[in-house]
């Protein structure tokens, strides 16, 4: 048997690793050549490699850990559920004291009249739900033509052939035969780099107005729901222009489709608020949580329905669900995460405190010769990188040429941000202090110093043409 623990060189855990871990969304014969990052602790905002580095983590995980690392006491309350209650599942008519306190907490915090939860363990699965969730409502409505669910092009939902069909990443739909049938996809409201030369104000009405054109076209009486996140976040955090979200609202009550608000990475806290929703005045009929609702400390999703959306299904059997579709050690762990951030009023803080503290350091950022836009709610953000700030325009190099290169310098400097094609993005923990706010753009400005260098030295600052 191979002997491994943190103490294991750094080299040696890369090559096991490489022989039998499949990384996601990964090229396995590059991050065999490059080896791994071995991530051995964490505190806070700060995570340490094998080699001993202290990095700052300005993405949360995979945007997920709002309240930061090694908090105790979801350790403890972890614990404690395994010895009392380790795992029951919710089917057959059975269930047990964390999923029924989750489910009502939920419906506390949840805006409007969202108050039943359908529990999955993830994001992605709690898509696929929704998928099977507004199709079973339709037919239970008499209207079982109902099942086209329109999207928009770049948008994320997970990864599962459902959930991935639903998103508009033209990557993931060239494998595994995505999408399914009856999904439709309509332009981004990403003005930067699709508005032209409309104002934000008038793109965000066209855009929005998109989803009008493909009701028509499709029909009024096959269209069951539309689904958006508030802000898209692995699209680049795409901030919609203010016009966009009251049209969208006036367009699904016109035609009466059902809006899912996808709050995987908006909810709890993300934007200042508890959920994106409020923060862009969003009135949805579903919304879908995950990442923040546990801070990534257990697995669990959940999509929230409305009364009207939960009092029809509730007139069928709906002939769906998972083994561990609210697992108690998951269930506690959230609710010990929600009392974390309602007890050090962590979410006030963000929207009236360090959030604009990071807006204000982040937008400084635009002084860079390589940084033509900063887009920021709350505590995420994305920078734009171009060749020519005037113009907006891209690089000739193929798109994420220089994403990357930025990336890897910022993974030098000991900075965890990530690259959507050439946008840089931030997510950082709830709780960063200032005094981190302050390093996190020190490292960045640094990295985009260093990226703008190597740029220079090999030629590559010459604009593209947008496609």
């Amino acid at each position: 048997m191979v002997s491994i623990s943190t103490n294991t060189p750094t080299s040696e855990l890369q090559a096991i690793d490489a022989a039998h871990h499949m990384h996601p969304f990964t090229t396995a014969q590059d991050l065999a050549v490059k080896g791994a990052r071995v991530i051995t602790r964490a505190e806070g905002c700060w995570l340490t490699d094998s080699d001993g580095n202290r990095i700052l983590d300005a993405m949360a995980g995979l945007w997920c850990v709002n309240i930061g690392y090694g908090r105790r006491e979801l350790a403890e309350v972890a614990a404690r559920q395994i010895q009392d209650l380790p795992f029951y599942n919710t089917f057959f008519q059975t269930t047990h004291v964390p999923v029924i306190a989750l489910a009502a907490k939920l419906a506390e915090l949840a805006p409007g009249d969202l108050n039943t939860v359908f529990f999955a363990n993830s994001g992605s699965e709690a898509n696929d739900t929704n998928i099977r969730a507004v199709r079973t409502y339709w037919a239970a409505k008499g209207q079982p033509d109902r099942n086209v669910i329109i999207s928009r092009w770049n948008a994320y939902h997970g990864s599962c052939v459902g959930s991935g069909s639903l998103g508009g990443m033209t990557g993931m739909h060239a494998q595994g035969g995505m999408p399914i049938p009856d999904i439709h996809h309509i332009g981004q409201p990403h003005w930067y780099n699709e508005g032209g030369d409309l104002s934000p104000e008038d793109f965000g009405l066209a855009r929005a107005r998109e989803l009008e054109t493909a009701i028509l076209e499709i029909g009024p009486d096959r269209v069951a729901a539309f689904i958006a996140e508030p802000i898209q976040g692995a699209g680049g955090v795409i901030v919609p222009p203010a016009s966009y979200w009251p049209e969208i609202q006036r367009i699904t009550k016109q035609y009466g489709i059902l809006l899912i608000a996808d709050e995987v990475i908006t909810g709890f806290g993300r934007t200042g608020n508890w959920f994106g929703s409020e923060t862009l005045g969003i009135t949805p009929d579903i919304m879908t949580i995950a990442k923040g609702l546990s801070s990534g400390y257990q697995p669990i999703g959940a999509s929230i329905l409305s009364d009207e959306v939960a009092a029809t299904l509730a007139q069928v059997e709906f002939n769906h669900g998972y083994t561990y579709s609210g697992h108690p050690v998951a269930c506690a762990v959230a609710l010990e995460n929600i009392r974390i951030l309602e007890e050090e009023d962590i979410i006030t803080r963000v929207r009236e405190d360090t959030g604009p503290y990071l807006k204000k350091r982040f937008e400084s950022l635009t002084d860079h010769p390589l940084v033509g836009e900063a887009s920021i709610v709350g505590m995420m953000g994305s920078l734009a990188l171009t060749p020519d700030k005037a113009t907006r325009a891209p690089f000739e190099a193929e798109a994420g040429t220089v994403g990357y290169i930025c990336r890897e310098r910022c993974f030098a400097n000991n900075l965890i941000m990530r690259h959507v094609y050439d946008r840089m993005i931030i997510s950082p923990p709830l709780t960063i202090s200032k005094k981190e706010i302050d390093i996190l753009i020190e490292r960045a400005r640094k990295s985009l110093d260093e990226c703008y260098a190597h740029l220079q030295a090999n030629d590559m600052l010459k604009p593209g043409t947008r496609p």
